[in-house]
């Protein structure tokens, strides 16, 4: 590997000492002078970029010529960053993404429902400053069979949410039975026909769904060989359920031989579920897993963990000092948070978890992605802002959803992690594991090379830092005056262009055939139980999901 990587970045320094075709032709923009860093080659030296037709046309010493010229000295020319969980797919929310480097934005957690998935791509285009895609959503499967809410009310986590988990609390609790399990799996698979880039689990949220559940909601997406990304069973949780989460969503992926995706893993037992992923995908396995890089997170009042129960009985933390209201800063008490759990039971909070000094040792896993975990807004999307409202003035919410690489990229200067590190977990890692699964889309972004797509992101690295706060996160990051997608500049001197959508989807082909094939006891044990005379098949019912 290390030696294919020195003979990639040779072979791109000749292309940049030698390509005198390539220097006499314009091009539509020309980023000058910069510091070119390609985490894949890991290739980092001064150098002018040419970009034709939304394409990394030249990457050369020479100078060239172009349309548009951005002089780019003092500023790093990197692959524009790629958030695979990001759950404001919405304008305001895309705006201050580009302020924190980010070109494409996808919700690979919660996902849309699956018969809408072709719905909310036709949403996006043309509508859209950054790329985006979603997959099939497990939660709001779950909350249509159990809830029989109507398609109107689910679609996306802006959206449904405050309706899904609002309407009751079956689509948490309840077990499934074998029809119920078939209907929802059913639903999974029609969004993928459509094509979503995968499963969408929010798995521990919903205490109901058994281990067969699990197994068979990756199963769909292993039916396509897409991915599953599930937000463990025991998030939040201790060293060892947490541990316990990541361990069954890999077996299961290991026996379906499918990709997976481990959540927010930056909890307890985060250095185990980092060893069992580099092991793993040393072995071959297509299994990667995310951090966002903050002690707290953030949810909705009603989530399954936040029950006296578990929170307070089992998990020994206190509502008081770790669970607290975004828009006014206050701290709930045991009182306040029964009071709103029975009349708001989908407001959002912001919970205190994790020991901020775990942080920068996030930064340096090597593989990882960096993902922000962005949330809507805190009355979902019915109080949608304007475009142009002041990022001061957009209601208060997580500080991950504006600030999430700019607080990485902060550290890693104060800290001493390498850049081309933080460059890798913020691009080139995700794109790459993406595009083994079979997204073309993600072969040719994530990368600074020829022939790329040009999605690209220049920073500072001197200034750029986050600026979002728990007290005021909408503060966009500042030191990332460009950001380029698909050819086209949408942000000039730090100011997101307003009308300028060049976003592209991130999706695969649809397909005719579904893959779904119903779960069925009697052909369950004709594969795994040795025939016997006699044998009398009992009921499917007696199989639930379990």
């Amino acid at each position: 590997m290390h030696r294919y990587r020195l003979l990639k970045c040779f072979a791109l320094l000749l292309c940049v000492s030698i390509a005198p075709a390539a220097m006499t032709q314009d091009y539509d923009l020309v980023i000058a002078n910069g510091r070119v860093m390609d985490p894949e080659t890991h290739f980092d030296a001064i150098a002018n970029v040419g970009v034709k037709d939304g394409i990394i046309a030249a990457i050369t010493t020479a100078e060239i010529q172009g349309k548009e010229v951005i002089d780019a000295k003092g500023l790093v020319v990197a692959p524009g960053f790629i958030d695979t969980h990001f759950h404001w797919t919405r304008p305001i929310g895309y705006k201050l993404a580009l302020r924190d480097g980010v070109t494409t934005a996808m919700d690979l957690e919660a996902g849309v429902y699956g018969p809408r998935i072709d719905e909310w791509y036709a949403m996006h285009a043309g509508n859209s400053q950054v790329n985006y895609g979603t997959s099939s959503g497990h939660e709001f499967a779950r909350s249509k069979v159990t809830q029989q809410l109507p398609d109107e009310d689910l679609l996306d986590a802006p959206y449904s949410v405050v309706k899904s988990r609002g309407a009751g609390t079956a689509w948490a609790e309840q077990v499934l039975t074998l029809e119920q399990g078939n209907a929802m799996l059913a639903i999974i698979d029609e969004g993928l026909q459509q094509g979503a880039l995968g499963v969408a689990s929010t798995l521990g949220y919903f205490p109901g769904a058994t281990a067969r559940e699990m197994y068979e909601v990756q199963r769909v997406g292993a039916n396509y060989g897409r991915l599953t990304a599930v937000h463990l069973r025991y998030t939040p949780g201790t060293a060892t359920t947490e541990s316990n989460g990541a361990q069954e969503i890999l077996a299961n992926a290991v026996a379906l031989e499918a990709p997976a995706v481990i959540n927010h893993f930056n909890n307890p037992g985060w250095e185990l579920v980092q060893e069992l992923l580099v092991r793993l995908r040393a072995e071959g396995h297509k299994v990667w897993g995310e951090i966002y890089p903050y002690a707290a997170g953030s949810t909705t009042i009603n989530a399954a963990f936040l029950k006296p129960e578990v929170w307070v009985e089992k998990l020994g933390k206190r509502y008081e000092d770790t669970m607290q209201d975004p828009l006014t800063g206050d701290f709930y008490t045991l009182e306040s948070y029964k009071k709103v759990l029975a009349e708001a039971p989908a407001t959002q909070i912001v919970l205190y978890k994790m020991d901020p000094s775990a942080i920068p040792e996030w930064c340096r896993l090597p593989g990882v992605v960096i993902a922000s975990d962005a949330m809507m807004m805190p009355g979902g999307w019915n109080d949608e802002p304007v475009w142009d409202t002041p990022y001061d003035k957009i209601p208060n919410t997580h500080p991950r959803l504006a600030g999430s690489h700019g607080t990485c990229l902060r550290i890693a200067r104060e800290k001493g992690i390498p850049l081309m590190q933080i460059l890798a977990a913020s691009s080139y890692n995700p794109a790459k594991y993406l595009g083994d699964t079979g997204v073309e889309a993600m072969q040719v972004r994530g990368r600074l090379q020829e022939g790329m797509v040009a999605d690209i992101t220049l920073l500072d690295p001197a200034t750029v830092r986050d600026n979002a706060t728990y007290a005021a996160g909408t503060l966009p990051t500042t030191g990332i005056p460009y950001v380029i997608v698909n050819g086209a500049v949408v942000v000039r001197d730090s100011s997101v262009l307003k009308g300028v959508n060049p976003g592209q989807p991130i999706r695969f082909p649809k397909q005719e055939k579904s893959r779904f094939e119903p779960l069925d006891l009697t052909a369950w044990k004709a594969q795994y139980l040795v025939p016997t005379a006699g044998f009398n098949a009992l009921d499917n019912e007696s199989l639930h999901v379990h």
